[in-house]
């Protein structure tokens, strides 16, 4: 099977209190790379400890645009002690023209100073970055055309934001290195692979096709995330040979 890997928002139930037996879980079902959200008090030596104790290798993290904002040595010095050089907004103010050109002065600064340090700036999208401002913008696209930084697709919110998920990979190109593969349906409730109605074997092809990096995320825990994320990897393994 291929190389997939798993955002530990998906575990948020068990992660929190037990960031060991979460990493121990998802190595176990198979997943070969983590992307975190958060990290719960745990010291970078630790979290790379485990890491490396499960065959574990970070791919990335959520870290929100205020740390980068207030803490920006520590965080760079947090990654590289874990041995991850991707930092992915998950999300930043976008619904104004004023909050947009905040942002993309931020995500400039940010990622000239981030390119120094061996670390790739990448933003995660939801549905209402595709959607338009009241000045008729399209805050992701102007993310797009005013910065550099790269991007990590959550195909999903593409999907519930009514726009054709592997149409924007192919217009984003080489700016997209890694997506967020999820299901759901149109109304932004989400499901396990293979149990929405979001196009997920298709992006699934497109992106093993173009050579990125495919993210697992369920959001759902249902009845648990661990339960959901086995759904999802036992998917993967019934369409991996196909694709």
């Amino acid at each position: 099977m291929r190389e997939y890997g798993i955002q530990l928002y998906s575990l948020r139930d068990i992660s929190e209190k037990d960031l060991e037996g979460t990493l121990a879980k998802v190595a176990e079902m198979g997943y070969k790379t983590v992307e975190f959200a958060g990290f719960f008090g745990n010291p970078a030596e630790k979290v790379k400890d485990r890491l490396d104790k499960y065959g574990l290798r970070a791919v990335g993290t959520h870290t929100g645009w205020e740390l980068l904002d207030k803490d920006f040595d520590a965080t760079v010095a947090y990654h590289k002690a874990i041995g991850c050089d991707n930092i992915i907004v998950p999300w930043a103010p976008h619904k104004t023209k004023a909050e947009i050109d905040m942002m993309c002065g931020k995500f400039a600064a940010w990622n000239e100073a981030l390119k120094k340090e061996g670390i790739t700036l990448h933003y995660h999208n939801h549905d209402s970055e595709l959607r338009e401002t009241p000045e008729g913008l399209i805050p992701l696209e102007e993310f797009y055309k005013r910065t550099d930084i790269l991007f990590e697709v959550d195909t999903y919110w593409v999907y519930v934001a009514g726009k054709d998920p592997c149409a924007l990979l192919d217009s984003y190109g080489s700016r997209v290195k890694m997506i967020h593969l999820k299901d759901g349906f149109e109304n932004g409730e989400g499901k396990s692979l293979g149990q929405g109605t979001a196009p997920v074997a298709e992006v699934l092809k497109k992106a093993v096709g173009t050579g990125r990096a495919v993210i697992v995320e369920s959001e759902g825990l249902d009845p648990t995330g661990a339960e959901e994320v086995k759904r999802c990897i036992d998917y993967l393994r019934d369409i991996d040979s196909r694709i």
